[in-house]
């Protein structure tokens, strides 16, 4: 399953008449135009997983772009299908919308859970009642995240298509049995909250942890899936869609989001992708959520539990000593061989700046490039 880039990224190294071409539509042709006639003689097909739309628009688009390539490629219709994350706020109000732009190529829809919640943060960023607490505290038995979670299995089985659930984002710890059996606990806890609310599949951050979510979904579920429960007594409004999670902000959580988003553009900047750290895997998408949350903070002069206000003599304070941890734990050759420079500046610029940049990768790229 292939996941292109998204809408609002290009490929600054290919071009079209002179101009680069969408990223999206660069990763869907190639492995396409390479792959499709191949894995349709095999008995499947080619399979995407559609991420960051926002709109059924964007899903029109994709479904244009599919049935032209089917035609183009003398491929069946319906020979592509694509399961679509459902990871911005405004998508979340257009599922049914969604599904309909591509009925004839939908398998489902997926809880996209931390870039949601990045979304919440950017969709909200100017509301003063619309602060979160700290990232550890947003969970999926609250607020916003579990109404989008239950109304998205209702939608999609409601329509026929799967309803997936999220990544747990924990990995497997080697040489610490205790916090590994702690890992592995909360795991099981996220699977049996998806399959017992009515998810017909999942996925987590590590294969190692393959075996028990499967072994969750097979406990609970024994047939393929679970499309004949129809969730008909969710009943989720706009005020579900919108509701708060119940948490604080303190120095911890503050600290946390300076340490995981330096750490992680630093390694992006690297050609890392997806980066462990501290027992977790973390993506664009966490590292979003910690940056979005530091220029909430501070664009609001949002307080901590201590009752101390953020401000840019705080976060500068703890990004300097935060910085001087990671440099000890890395090693200081490492440190001063990778791209933390590069990456603090970056980080800096992203929080402190009076406007909002809509995604870290898009000034990230223009990094990589020069």
């Amino acid at each position: 399953m292939v996941r292109p880039r998204g809408w609002h990224l290009l490929e600054r190294h290919v071009e079209v008449d002179g101009r680069p071409i969408p990223a999206a539509l660069f990763d869907f042709g190639a492995f396409l135009f390479h792959n499709a006639r191949l894995l349709i003689a095999k008995g499947t097909g080619p399979y995407f997983y559609l991420p960051k739309m926002q709109s059924h628009l964007e899903a029109r688009l994709w479904n244009e772009v599919f049935v032209r390539a089917e035609r183009t490629l003398g491929l069946p219709p319906g020979a592509i299908k694509a399961t679509v994350l459902i990871e911005t706020l405004p998508a979340a109000f257009e599922m049914d919308e969604i599904l309909w732009e591509l009925r004839d190529h939908a398998a489902g829809l997926n809880c996209g859970r931390w870039d949601y919640i990045f979304s919440f943060i950017k969709v909200h960023r100017n509301d003063a009642s619309r602060v979160l607490p700290d990232r550890s505290q947003i969970t999926m038995d609250q607020g916003f995240l579990r109404a989008y979670a239950q109304l998205l299995i209702k939608t999609c089985h409601r329509r026929g298509v799967h309803a997936m659930g999220g990544m747990a984002a924990q990995i497997p710890i080697k040489g610490d049995p205790a916090a590994n059996d702690a890992a592995l606990a909360k795991v099981v806890a996220d699977k049996r909250r998806e399959v017992s609310d009515g998810h017909d599949g999942t996925w987590v951050a590590h294969p190692g942890l393959v075996p028990v979510a499967g072994g969750v979904f097979d406990a609970a579920m024994p047939g393929p899936n679970q499309l004949d429960r129809l969730r008909e007594d969710v009943a989720v409004g706009e005020d579900d869609l919108l509701a708060m999670p119940r948490g604080t902000r303190t120095e911890k959580g503050l600290r946390w989001n300076v340490r995981v988003g330096v750490q992680y553009l630093e390694a992006w900047l690297r050609g890392v992708g997806c980066v462990p750290l501290y027992n977790l895997m973390e993506d664009a998408a966490t590292a979003e959520i910690s940056r979005t949350q530091i220029w909430q903070w501070l664009h609001h002069g949002a307080a901590l539990d201590d009752s101390r206000i953020v401000d840019s003599a705080l976060v500068r304070e703890l990004l300097s000593s935060e910085m001087a941890a990671v440099r000890a734990e890395v090693g200081p050759s490492r440190f001063d061989a990778g791209r933390f420079t590069d990456a603090v500046a970056l980080f800096e610029r992203l929080v402190f700046s009076t406007s909002f940049e809509e995604f870290l990768t898009v000034p990230a790229y223009e990094l990589l490039l020069a």
